[in-house]
């Protein structure tokens, strides 16, 4: 549901693709069936590969959003549960809006997935190229909590980040894509 490579789009939209790749993905991450929480505003699009946070039962909503920018409940449910499968609202595309229920998927990755994230679901003014210094270390991806970036996957130090990591870099591709995968 909503990982796979279809993106159903109306015309003037043909040529978008999905933000988040899979890799590694088909049986090292489980795409999670939850439902959108229903409170989600819509003001700040939810791109593919943005991370997601549990409010209630089975509901998500933008990590880091806390109870500002559409966000559903405070600042203390900024704790990654995975990584987000659909659009709502980026790219003009709302995927649970055009099927007229809540439904939605997050990827949650194992340590062995892999995914290719393209932006805008991460911040491309962090030095994603410093971090992927291939000195050894493992680098740990964040999610941003501040204004204009809420929910983007960034660095440390950056935009707010969240304490908790949602997954490690693997590789800075371009300015435009990096490649994760999930924590050890």
């Amino acid at each position: 549901m909503g990982g796979d490579r279809v993106l159903r789009t109306r015309l003037n939209n043909s040529y978008i693709k999905r933000t988040i790749r899979p890799l590694y993905g088909w049986t090292q991450a489980t795409p999670k069936s939850v439902f959108l929480d229903p409170a989600w505003d819509r003001t700040t699009p939810i791109y593919p590969g943005m991370a997601m946070t549990k409010t209630v039962g089975d509901q998500v909503t933008l990590c880091g959003a806390g109870s500002g920018a559409g966000g559903v409940g405070t600042a203390a449910n900024n704790i990654p549960i995975g990584l987000s499968a659909l659009y709502v609202g980026g790219d003009g595309i709302d995927e649970p809006l055009d099927v007229g229920m809540n439904v939605f998927a997050v990827w949650v990755l194992a340590p062995d997935a892999e995914f290719e994230i393209l932006a805008p679901a991460f911040d491309t003014t962090a030095d994603w190229v410093t971090a992927d210094g291939g000195d050894g270390n493992e680098d740990l991806v964040y999610v941003a909590t501040a204004a204009g970036f809420i929910g983007k996957l960034t660095l440390t130090g950056v935009h707010s980040p969240t304490t908790a990591p949602v997954a490690r870099l693997v590789k800075a591709n371009s300015a435009t894509k990096i490649t994760i995968a999930g924590l050890r």
